[in-house]
């Protein structure tokens, strides 16, 4: 077996740390009429493939964590899951769930085992089911399709994964190509089922080669297994002020116009989410998508570390929105993915704001814009992970709204929220936009306003600007997050929930 296609033993050498292997597998016992052709092709490929079932499970270490895992083999029987695959997957499932272990599983399979057929077949409900308590358990599953993955494991298991993460040029489809032409007497079209195209559509989160997802899921699980690590952690730089010595942030906040922080705002070196993560965050994990087809590169999701506090990141990419077009209703949708993956995990939730508005076009119209504002103003508000929304940059209409409902909101001191752009605030008050600087004094929109009134907790000061000191900001504001998150952990769900739902009922 090549590098490049591992067998599944040789994935789980790969992934694991060095002899912390450890088999569950119990010997196969098979259910077929001894003198069956059915029973002529398990021998033929016990002995050819040195496997005795589709499916290997059990646990080892990685990076020292210990977790379990399950992973196909498709040189026996094209990977095929019968019952007695179906049942040592499910047993090492509830096992891996009972002793509150981490899942990584490795799907390499045609689907179903065609000699066993439909009870074969129904066999996804109860690997679905299992994986299904295991994720509502809070423990992650991590999933990594190898070539090929088709059929029901696609269709089950293959496709649950908090992260899921595929081989190079590995075909991945629901009805295997070579079925699907001679059911139709074509082929299926070229380049469709393959991961390349499948992280396009925001189907799966990364296309790495199997000698990088070792360094994948070590990121991946040091965020994931973190929030009771970090109930206990209490790190010097959190309680660290967010302004340095020497300055003083209240002048700085009064210095500076409505105006001006919009302008400023709206500076192209203005470092935005991607800059925050890459200078001031680690064990970044970028996750792609909806999960169910769809995409949008002006919202960016992702695992990461503020010092020691773990978070779920979804923020506005201010220069993707620039260069592409305005967040859509699928942004809202990538948006919600991320509060559900909060949620199911017990993870603190960051959003980060820093967008012109949402799009404004027929698609977004048809698309369902208004309600994917309303889903997620409905979500995050009543969120039960701990929540921190970050005002970065512009903070335009209803984009902006659907991601502020916080425990607690801190802001750049540049930063400013308002219903529209002060330009389509004063086309709407004065038929032109030449009243765009007086309408931000009026409205109160700059940072300094909305902490007045109660609208932002914390802001971080800039020294004179974001753009200037585009390290020592980000840094700056990773403190901040460090310190809100671990504040937040310390505290119960529901005394969290009842006084951020106080805070917006009584705002104004």
């Amino acid at each position: 077996m090549s590098p490049e296609r591992p067998d599944a033993r040789t994935m789980i050498r790969i992934v694991l740390d060095p002899g912390s292997w450890r088999s569950w597998d119990e010997p196969a016992g098979d259910r077929v009429p001894p003198d069956s052709t059915y029973a002529d092709d398990l021998a033929a490929a016990r002995a050819k493939t040195g496997y005795d079932e589709s499916v290997v499970t059990g646990e080892g270490l990685l990076a020292g964590r210990r977790v379990a895992i399950v992973a196909c083999e498709f040189s026996f029987l094209a990977g095929s899951i019968g019952v007695v695959a179906a049942g040592r997957l499910v047993r090492a499932v509830e096992r891996a769930t009972a002793e509150g272990l981490p899942l990584l599983a490795s799907p390499a399979s045609g689907g179903t085992r065609m000699q066993e057929g439909a009870l074969a077949f129904v066999q996804m409900i109860k690997i679905s089911a299992a994986v299904s308590a295991h994720r509502a358990a809070g423990l992650p599953y991590i999933v990594y399709l190898r070539h090929p993955t088709t059929g029901g494991v696609f269709a089950s298991w293959g496709s649950l994964g908090h992260v899921t993460a595929a081989e190079p040029g590995a075909l991945i489809g629901f009805l295997g190509p070579r079925v699907y032409e001679s059911l139709h007497g074509y082929p299926f079209p070229e380049g469709v089922q393959v991961a390349e195209n499948l992280f396009r559509h925001g189907l799966v989160d990364a296309v790495v080669s199997a000698e990088h997802v070792r360094d994948t899921a070590i990121r991946a699980l040091s965020v994931m297994c973190a929030p009771r690590e970090a109930r206990r952690a209490a790190t010097g730089d959190a309680a660290g002020p967010a302004t340095p010595a020497g300055h003083d942030a209240d002048q700085a906040h009064s210095e500076v116009g409505a105006w001006e922080a919009v302008t400023r705002s709206r500076r192209d070196d203005r470092p935005g989410v991607r800059a925050l993560l890459r200078l001031a965050a680690a064990d970044v994990t970028p996750l792609n998508g909806t999960g169910v087809g769809e995409n949008d590169p002006g919202l960016l999701l992702a695992l990461a570390r503020f010092g020691g506090a773990p978070a779920v990141v979804l923020g506005q990419d201010r220069r993707r929105l620039r260069e592409g077009p305005p967040l859509g209703p699928a942004g809202l949708r990538v948006a919600r993915r991320g509060m559900h993956l909060a949620s199911e995990l017990g993870l603190p939730l960051v959003t980060v704001i820093d967008t012109a508005g949402a799009a404004l076009s027929k698609a977004a119209e048809e698309g369902g814009l208004a309600g994917e504002i309303a889903r997620s103003l409905a979500d995050l508000v009543m969120l039960d992970a701990p929540t921190v929304c970050l005002l970065l940059g512009e903070g335009a209409g209803g984009a902006a709204l659907a991601l502020l409902p916080a425990d607690r909101v801190l802001c750049a001191q540049h930063g400013w929220l308002s219903p529209l752009p002060p330009e389509g605030a004063s086309a709407i008050l004065y038929r032109t936009i030449d009243f765009a600087p007086e309408i931000a004094k009026t409205q109160g929109i700059r940072a300094a306003d909305l902490k007045r009134d109660g609208i932002v907790d914390e802001i971080i000061p800039e020294f004179p600007d974001a753009a200037y000191e585009p390290r020592a900001f980000c840094e700056r504001v990773a403190r901040a997050l460090d310190r809100e998150i671990t504040g937040l952990l310390a505290r119960p769900a529901a005394d969290r929930l009842a006084t951020r739902l106080a805070r917006y009922r009584h705002l104004g």
